[in-house]
């Protein structure tokens, strides 16, 4: 639930940016569609912008770099009698 809240309160705080930086009186038809204008090519921008975060997330490497172990001369006893990088 308080997620649903903080999206509906995101979404209303970038209405009321657009509305404010943009000077729009939204009793006006023509600013009104304007406002909409704005509005769809934010979202679409937010959208686009997590897109882009993710191809980036997803393309980063996440494991660290390790050098491969190689081991010989394993007795059977269970001894390791060699162990080199």
């Amino acid at each position: 639930m308080k997620v649903y809240f903080l999206v509906i309160i995101f979404l209303l705080m970038g209405a009321f940016f657009i509305i404010s930086n943009e000077n729009l009186h939204l009793n006006n038809p023509d600013e009104l569609h304007e406002f909409f204008n704005f509005y769809y090519a934010w979202f679409g921008d937010i959208f686009q912008n997590i897109n882009s975060l993710s191809g980036y997330v997803i393309q980063s490497g996440w494991l660290p770099q390790t050098e491969s172990l190689e081991v010989k001369n394993i007795s059977r006893q269970g001894n390791v009698t060699n162990i080199t990088k």
